[in-house]
């Protein structure tokens, strides 16, 4: 249902370089590493180019001297922005860090497994090792778990999995909530899903929010509420969504002019619910 991915946040990058900046002057490299990831995650090429350039060498010396959070994090910065001839340099601090039980170099071991990255396929010692950081805390580690057995497996523990799922998603992993709300609806437990659809929307995944809309204009896991419909609707119509347009224009037909501009303070597009506004009503001239 929710194949769309969500949309980088340009605020939330500079948010993140700024505060790698800012850790970095203070000298916290394994900080300064961190914030340039995320903002990478984001779709940032600054922070993955200050990842890789400027942490890395800072990272590498306390990596070297057994820092178990310098380990994992350089560990992901071979692994993810060298070429393969470092690979088995990443294995051996990923390896060091899980085995020092740090949560992050679990889970960065776990994925070398899965994925055969420097070191042969082992999916059931993967998936112990994304277990374990998720035990820690880890989200990430947790979203793994939940990948590897979604994959296949070990899916018959389907609590597990739900409940590794809703440990990532409320660890604020936008994809985790959105195939939450996958599973949940699989399961008819409709308003439970609706709640994850609108988690991950209102954190930009663009595949949560097209299901909402639907749901909120079907009353699915709710009563029908056109004004939330064209919320979500509009913040589509915003990211030049055709089909999300024609929803909208069938949604809006039945609203009241006060309704849709509710629609775009809630959904924080009131140009785009103006513009469906004097579109409607050019239409009903035309009839």
């Amino acid at each position: 249902m929710t194949s769309v991915q969500p949309q980088p946040e340009s605020a939330q990058i500079q948010e993140l370089l700024v505060a790698g900046q800012e850790a970095a002057e203070g000298g916290r490299w394994v900080d300064a590493g961190l914030a340039w990831i995320e903002a990478a995650k984001l779709g940032s090429l600054d922070g993955a180019n200050a990842a890789s350039r400027f942490a890395a060498p800072r990272i590498r010396p306390l990596a070297d001297a057994g820092d178990p959070a310098a380990q994992a994090l350089m560990a992901g910065i071979l692994m993810d922005y060298f070429t393969e001839d470092a690979l088995p340099m990443a294995v051996g601090y990923a390896r060091a860090a899980a085995a020092a039980g740090h949560a992050a170099g679990l889970r960065t071991f776990g994925f070398m497994l899965v994925r055969g990255k420097g070191v042969e396929e082992d999916r059931d010692e993967a998936l112990e090792l994304f277990r374990a950081a998720a035990a820690k805390g880890d989200a990430y580690g947790a979203f793994n778990a939940a990948v590897t057995q979604g994959e296949g497996h070990c899916r018959a523990d389907r609590d597990e999995y739900l409940r590794l799922l809703t440990q990532a998603a409320d660890g604020g992993i936008t994809q985790a909530a959105a195939v939450l709300g996958d599973e949940l609806a699989a399961d008819r437990r409709n308003e439970e899903a609706l709640s994850w659809y609108v988690r991950a929307a209102e954190n930009g995944h663009a595949g949560a929010a097209d299901v909402a809309a639907d749901w909120y204009r079907d009353g699915v896991g709710t009563e029908a509420d056109p004004v939330q419909a064209m919320r979500w609707l509009l913040v589509l119509t915003a990211q030049l969504n055709v089909d999300a347009v024609h929803r909208a224009h069938q949604v809006g037909a039945r609203m009241t002019d006060e309704a849709i501009i509710e629609a775009g303070r809630l959904a924080d597009q009131p140009t785009e619910a103006q513009i469906m506004v004097s579109t409607l009503a050019r239409a009903r001239e035309r009839e």
